[in-house]
């Protein structure tokens, strides 16, 4: 089957798209005749829920052929089934608690997000379609799972993403334990294994996935493939991606990981280490420094003309196309900003906004700034501010990699303590519920 990305949106979290491995992209359901039908039975049972044999059996086709594509060895049936059973528990109590909380996905949203994963696999919606359907994909179950992906998504940031804050102190208290630790400039690309262990666990069951982490330890110090035993044996949401949990930098990694994963050579297997979930185990894949991090900053300046109960929209576009002609016959841009623009901020410098670094202004603006050289006036264009012209006067390099620092110690900090948050309020959502396996 041609490679297709996933949607940055569904990934994006990241780390936390990785929960939904495999359930993006189903394979058609057989065809059930009546005999197929007394085979089918419940597997489980989720609150007031049923998961069947067929749908896994379906799950398990799916799985099978997306590890044959990325040409991984998948688990044993009896494995590889149970992990998906687990899979498909989670994402049923989650969708449930989705639905008492009101969290929808109309269809208008839904074929925007799936146009947006055909485009960027530079694919018509059409063409899309038929690339799934001739691999023998039910586009109308892709359609199911992309809106169960978004409404998770969505439940995530409703639960744990919208309630973690990052103080300023943290932020700096991050910097400066990174420097000192001498992980500042690190990225690791970690493998990782868990055991996991319930809140209410006794010390028998503790005991028990202790002794399970520790064979499983010793298989990997004596030569198994770190992947595939994660894929068999680990309890983690990355399971079946073989443990995979990405790249990372220093401040990124878990709170219990970073003293152990600074330490390690590339490839080097931690011990087990014990959390409130569980026993894990980490393998250090790889480790890359940070680059200097430079942007093209563009200074600008703009003349805009808003849109209300006076100034209509043909009204101010006439306006600002007169304006145009006048600087281009070589009227002073800034004191027409001056006498004209509804900026006022930007009015009193001559219509100047200073330097400014990519993603600082609204889409439409950067767009139509960076089509310019420096000296163009560019022809009138529409924000949600009203309508703009804007002249580059100047483009440089900038390293912004102080600021570019804290900006991502801050986004990886929120990470971090969502990602644990996470966890946590999955184990006690699984805890909670009413599971019984068949």
């Amino acid at each position: 089957m041609k490679q297709l990305k996933k949607l940055a949106l569904l990934v994006s979290w990241v780390g936390i798209s990785c929960f939904f491995s495999g359930a993006g992209v189903s394979a058609e359901e057989p065809a059930i005749d009546a005999k197929a039908t007394l085979l089918n039975y419940i597997v489980a049972v989720v609150n007031s829920e049923v998961i069947t044999a067929v749908e896994l059996e379906t799950q398990m086709k799916a799985m099978k052929r997306q590890l044959s594509q990325q040409k991984v060895i998948a688990p044993p049936d009896s494995i590889l089934r149970k992990q998906l059973l687990e899979q498909q528990i989670m994402t049923r109590l989650q969708l449930q608690l989705a639905k008492e909380t009101g969290i929808r996905v109309d269809d208008d949203q839904l074929n925007s997000t799936i146009s947006n994963i055909a485009s960027q696999n530079n694919l018509s919606l059409a063409e899309f379609r038929d690339v799934l359907e001739q691999d023998g994909f039910e586009f109308e179950k892709f359609r199911e799972d992309i809106r169960n992906e978004i409404i998770i998504t969505r439940l995530r940031q409703r639960q744990i993403d919208s309630r973690v804050n990052v103080t300023e102190q943290e932020v700096n208290d991050y910097l400066a334990h990174s420097k000192a630790q001498g992980n500042s400039k690190s990225e690791y690309h970690l493998g990782h294994i868990l055991v996991a262990t319930s809140e209410a666990a006794s010390p028998e069951e503790v005991k028990e996935a202790s002794l399970r982490a520790e064979k499983i330890l010793k298989k990997l110090k004596d030569g198994a493939n770190f992947k595939e035993v994660a894929m068999a044996e680990s309890d983690g949401q990355r399971a079946l991606e073989g443990g995979d949990l990405g790249w990372r930098k220093g401040g990124q990694l878990p709170t219990l990981f970073s003293e152990i994963v600074i330490k390690m050579k590339k490839g080097e297997i931690s011990p087990v280490v014990r959390s409130p979930s569980g026993f894990h185990i980490i393998k250090l894949l790889d480790q890359r420094n940070e680059q200097q991090h430079l942007v093209t900053q563009t200074k600008a300046r703009h003349i805009l003309i808003r849109v209300d109960g006076i100034e209509t929209e043909e009204s101010a576009l006439k306006r600002l196309n007169e304006l145009r002609e006048r600087i281009l016959f070589g009227d002073d841009f800034a004191e027409l900003a001056r006498s004209n623009s509804d900026d006022k901020g930007s009015a009193a410098h001559g219509g100047e906004l200073g330097w400014t670094s990519p993603g600082e202004m609204v889409p439409l603006f950067e767009k139509a700034m960076n089509s310019l050289k420096p000296g163009e006036v560019s022809e009138p264009f529409k924000t949600r501010f009203g309508w703009h012209i804007v002249q580059v006067l100047d483009r440089r390099a900038h390293n912004d990699t102080e600021e570019f620092k804290r900006s991502q110690a801050r986004r990886l900090l929120q990470q971090r303590k969502a990602e644990e948050e996470y966890q946590t309020w999955l184990r006690r959502l699984r805890d909670e519920a009413y599971v019984e396996l068949r």
